[in-house]
């Protein structure tokens, strides 16, 4: 997610046990020309294992020197954002305007697959719109080429986030291929997960939106659905020094200045989830010192988290 999966917040994340996290889309043409911040974007880790690539662009060669380019800098698995609905990416006929020109977007696919040898996957929605509703053949068409796993969003590109996500159309994509095929869109808990793989049949969920406060939520729904080790959640104490040590990471990765501006939404997510009082949420967010911004930290997350309500997901 744009401006949300830093490696700050990856980190903290695959803490909890997440089994894969996803950078920022990192913009193909921005990293080959070492536009100021980009390379951040991708910036992965030497310690965090389970960490996917997202690149996003619309030539072939510029999409294949970029996946070069992040496979050296250690990424383990390079992943094509074929799903992201927004007007200045889709403008640039990138994001899930490829799955307007099949053919075209199939031969980027393969030039990134032919680059590198790490393992690649595909990010896509249903279609551009209930008029074309074509990820089922693009996805064989992608699995024929190499990718070696897809996700798909359960909405058009046209509907952006509005209404819900249709998980059941997602079986489609799962019935035409043999590779992995995840499951994405308004995954808020276990619950949902659990509906999302029945009704698609999907072999896995991604989960979006719904982790922002909330970076345990993926192992949180691991451990609901395959038994695996439960994370602890944070409250009260556990949960400010939690926080905390997530606004100092940001400090220390963005510089003081900008780390305190990026760190505001994060702050506001964690407030969402302790159900902070409207006074203190204002005093937190609009302080300028950073002293006082710890100290308020330690105040905003002592709140009970079971009045608060969860989030939408992509």
């Amino acid at each position: 997610m744009a401006g949300i999966t830093d490696l700050p917040y990856r980190s903290l994340v695959a803490r909890f046990g997440a089994g894969l996290v996803v950078s920022e889309m990192v913009a193909s043409q921005e990293l080959l020309s070492r536009r100021p911040g980009t390379r951040e974007k991708a910036e992965l880790g030497l310690d965090v294992i389970g960490t996917s690539v997202q690149l996003a662009g619309r030539e072939a060669e510029p999409m294949a020197e970029a996946a070069r380019m992040v496979e050296a800098m250690g990424a383990r698995i390079i992943d094509i954002n074929m799903g992201c609905p927004a007007k200045k990416v889709t403008q640039g006929a990138s994001g899930s305007a490829l799955m307007k020109t099949p053919d075209h977007a199939l031969r980027l696919i393969e030039a990134v697959v032919g680059a590198v040898k790490v393992p690649v996957t595909l990010k896509t929605r249903l279609g551009w719109d209930d008029n074309m509703l074509n990820a089922a053949p693009i996805a064989k068409r992608a699995e024929e080429v190499g990718v070696q796993m897809i996700t798909i969003h359960g909405r058009t590109r046209c509907q952006f986030y509005k209404g819900r996500a249709d998980w059941a159309a997602i079986r489609a994509v799962k019935e035409a291929v043999n590779v992995p095929v995840i499951a994405n869109g308004d995954i808020i808990d276990s619950d949902t997960a659990r509906t999302a793989l029945r009704l698609s049949g999907a072999d896995g969920v991604m989960v979006g939106r719904g982790a922002q406060g909330r970076p345990w939520l993926l192992a949180q729904i691991a451990h609901d659905l395959h038994g695996r080790p439960k994370p602890i959640i944070p409250q009260g104490q556990a949960m400010a020094e939690m926080v905390a040590e997530h606004y100092d990471e940001m400090l220390r990765f963005y510089g003081a200045e900008l780390g305190a501006k990026v760190a505001r939404k994060h702050l506001g997510w964690y407030m969402d989830h302790c159900a902070t009082p409207a006074d203190l949420r204002r005093a937190l967010l609009t302080a300028r010192e950073v002293k006082t911004t710890f100290d308020l930290i330690a105040e905003a997350m002592q709140y009970h988290a079971a009045t608060a309500q969860p989030r939408a997901a992509a």
